[in-house]
């Protein structure tokens, strides 16, 4: 599935079964919502924190997930395509830090 098909897709849900979106803010909220919870599994799984038993079966992929499809909401509902924008922004980066990271002694 490409990103297109991906936003197509979210948006052909929330109109069959979503009845709506909900608004920008309260999509924000929910996006910054996913992201904790994501990064609850990440510190916890891979960081210095002992996992709580809680957690242990909570699956990383679809948290990723979750915050994929608030963002694609999100990008529906404000007219962004994430597919040019994703493009334009590896072309930002590339000529902004295309010998940065390769330059830089901390990650040799």
């Amino acid at each position: 599935m490409t990103i297109n098909q991906a936003q197509e897709e979210v948006d052909k849900w929330i109109k069959t079964y979503g009845v709506r979106y909900f608004n920008e803010l309260t999509n924000m909220a929910l996006l910054t919502e996913e992201v904790g919870e994501m990064a609850r599994i990440i510190s916890r799984r891979y960081g210095e924190q002992s996992e709580k038993e809680s957690d242990k079966d909570k699956d990383l992929g679809d948290e990723m997930a979750d915050v994929l499809w608030v963002l694609m909401c999100l990008a529906n509902q404000t007219g962004v395509n994430l597919t040019e924008a994703l493009k334009k922004n590896i072309d930002k980066k590339t000529n902004r830090d295309k010998t940065r990271h390769i330059n830089n002694d901390k990650l040799k």
